[in-house]
């Protein structure tokens, strides 16, 4: 049993923190005041608790191996290494929103848990790809050290071992999981690209065959914090900009482009904000597994 690593963060007192850390999604567990992240670190596995202890500190306790790299990582979880230069919404329906649930953008440096969220979550509902990483972790991945428990993603060696088969029991039909495969085999040459610029790693990974636009705006939001990340091709996105910005039942991918040029360095942002209000009146076919395929009308993301 490894003893806890502790140490209290300073943030600012206006970022509202569940939004904060929400933004780098599954494996992450949010609530209303406190923060699990279970993740394998350059050292080791290890697990994160974040509670908020005032108005303007977080105490931090970590455990395993990975301890802390988890600890140093902490503070760019909790936002630090975002940027809001240049962004202030006029007033209206965004500003409204962003007064009332202002958020920072952090970063987890963990390109792994990222192309796995991201692939998973190529043409299904976010449900859906949740429970297949959840499935991976706990069929062949690792128990998360510390006393709350959860289960740790296997290693991309570990992966780059497997075959379909393996994956097709965890909800990951064969596309999927060949590009997982696929990605789990170039990891060792991927694993320094968050050192890099969000566009050079976007240009690496979509030399990936199953890798596009979509997906690596997924990656880069996550694993590096990038404010100006667009997921191109989203089945929702579109309509929910379009509603937001502009009033528009529906949108495609151009008028998506166009109503977020005005935010350009910040369009992530703004696309998490429009989300948090809600989407724009549904009509479309709803996204699912069945079997060993998907059922869905719409298959451009990836």
């Amino acid at each position: 049993m490894f003893e806890a690593v502790s140490h209290t963060i300073e943030i600012p007192n206006w970022i509202e923190l569940a939004s904060t850390v929400r933004g780098a999604r599954d494996p992450i567990l949010v609530g209303p005041s406190e923060t699990k992240w279970n993740t394998r670190t350059p050292d080791g596995v290890g697990s994160l608790r974040l509670r908020r202890t005032g108005p303007t500190t977080v105490e931090a306790q970590a455990w395993g191996p990975g301890a802390e790299w988890m600890m140093a990582q902490a503070p760019k979880l909790l936002g630090a290494a975002d940027d809001l230069s240049g962004f202030a919404p006029p007033p209206g329906r965004l500003a409204d929103t962003w007064n009332r649930q202002p958020f920072l953008l952090g970063r987890t440096d963990r390109l792994w848990d990222s192309l796995i969220g991201g692939i998973l979550g190529q043409k299904v509902q976010a449900k859906n790809a949740y429970a297949s990483r959840r499935m991976m972790a706990r069929r062949y991945g690792d128990v998360a050290p510390g006393p709350d428990g959860g289960w740790i993603l296997p290693s991309p060696e570990r992966v780059a071992e497997m075959g379909y088969s393996d994956l097709h029991p965890c909800g990951v039909e064969r596309k999927r999981a060949e590009i997982i495969l696929r990605a789990a085999r170039e990891m060792p040459r991927l694993d320094r690209l968050t050192e890099r610029t969000p566009e050079q790693v976007a240009a690496r990974l979509e030399r990936l065959r199953g890798i596009g636009p979509w997906t690596t705006a997924m990656i880069t939001a996550t694993a590096m914090g990038n404010a100006d990340a667009v997921p191109v091709g989203d089945f929702h996105l579109p309509n929910t900009v379009a509603w937001h910005l502009a009033g528009e039942e529906r949108g495609d991918d151009a008028r998506m482009l166009e109503l977020l040029e005005p935010w350009e360095g910040h369009r992530w942002r703004v696309l998490r904000l429009a989300k948090s209000n809600g989407s724009a009146p549904k009509r479309g076919p709803r996204l699912s597994l069945t079997g060993d395929g998907l059922n869905m009308e719409r298959t451009a993301r990836r």
